[in-house]
């Protein structure tokens, strides 16, 4: 049994010895008959009270540590499967990427000459890189879990809905957008992307007096990529700390059913 668990059982004990103390103190000390129906059945709810604090009802540090790891292993496994299908971005209006801002003027303008169309069809394939590229976060997301420390884990299971969702912020960003980036590159071609930029641009440039535009196309798209995965944990974590539906194991029930 652990400190922790133990100490609960001794806080248990000082809270109910009051309550106790005028049922018991006559049979213990004078002898004489036992409580009344409704005294015993009072003391059998305060017992199983008791046993389950001091006994194996309590949860531990460890269980505590091992259920929040499996949260955030179930969670983040299907926020990336999500995401990461045909259409995870491009469909949901919650994270689909739009064009850039410097873009928007394109937009408006090749509309007011009949080939908005265009940009359109640009922004389709903006949302296909990153779709081809949010599977990168998996890997990423199982090694900032397997690297939690235990104050780690206290931080995110007593903290805000969103406390894991910082963690991963903080420990993943850097890491995640080096690894996207070449993915979203090669998907900008391959998707057609860059074709499709240059062909806008080339009709953009051909309407008189509009202001010359510049976009970093992939910088732009892996940061609202890992906007939308970041974006989707949130809601997980949410959903597990409060929804019970949500917790699909036995563990995850144990360590978020309280």
């Amino acid at each position: 049994m652990s400190s922790r668990t133990i100490r609960r059982g001794a806080l248990a004990v000082a809270l109910l010895a009051p309550v106790l103390a005028p049922v018991l103190a006559p049979v213990l000390v004078l002898g004489l008959p036992t409580p009344a129906a409704g005294q015993l059945d009072f003391l059998g709810k305060a017992k199983e009270a008791l046993g389950t604090l001091q006994g194996g009802g309590a949860l531990s540090e460890d269980e505590i540590g091992k259920g929040l790891r499996e949260a955030l292993r179930v969670g983040t496994e299907r926020v990336v499967r999500q995401v990461g299908a045909r259409d995870g971005y491009n469909a949901d209006p919650d994270i689909h990427i739009p064009l850039p801002g410097t873009l928007k003027r394109v937009q408006s303008a090749l509309r007011g000459v009949g080939m908005a169309g265009l940009a359109d069809d640009l922004e389709l394939r903006l949302n296909r890189a990153a779709e081809a590229a949010a599977p990168e976060a998996k890997s990423l997301f199982f090694k900032a879990i397997s690297e939690m420390t235990l104050d780690d884990v206290r931080r995110i299971y007593e903290g805000p809905d969103d406390a894991a969702t910082r963690y991963f912020q903080e420990k993943m960003s850097p890491p995640l957008a080096e690894r996207m980036a070449p993915v979203v590159d090669r998907s900008l071609s391959e998707v057609g992307a860059v074709a499709a930029y240059d062909k806008m641009m080339g009709q953009y440039r051909a309407i008189p007096f509009v202001p010359d535009v510049k976009a970093d196309l992939t910088r732009y798209v892996v940061d609202k990529a890992m906007d939308g995965i970041f974006h989707y944990v949130a809601v997980e974590e949410a959903a597990i700390r409060h929804d019970p539906a949500a917790r699909t194991t036995a563990l995850l029930q144990r360590v978020f059913g309280g």
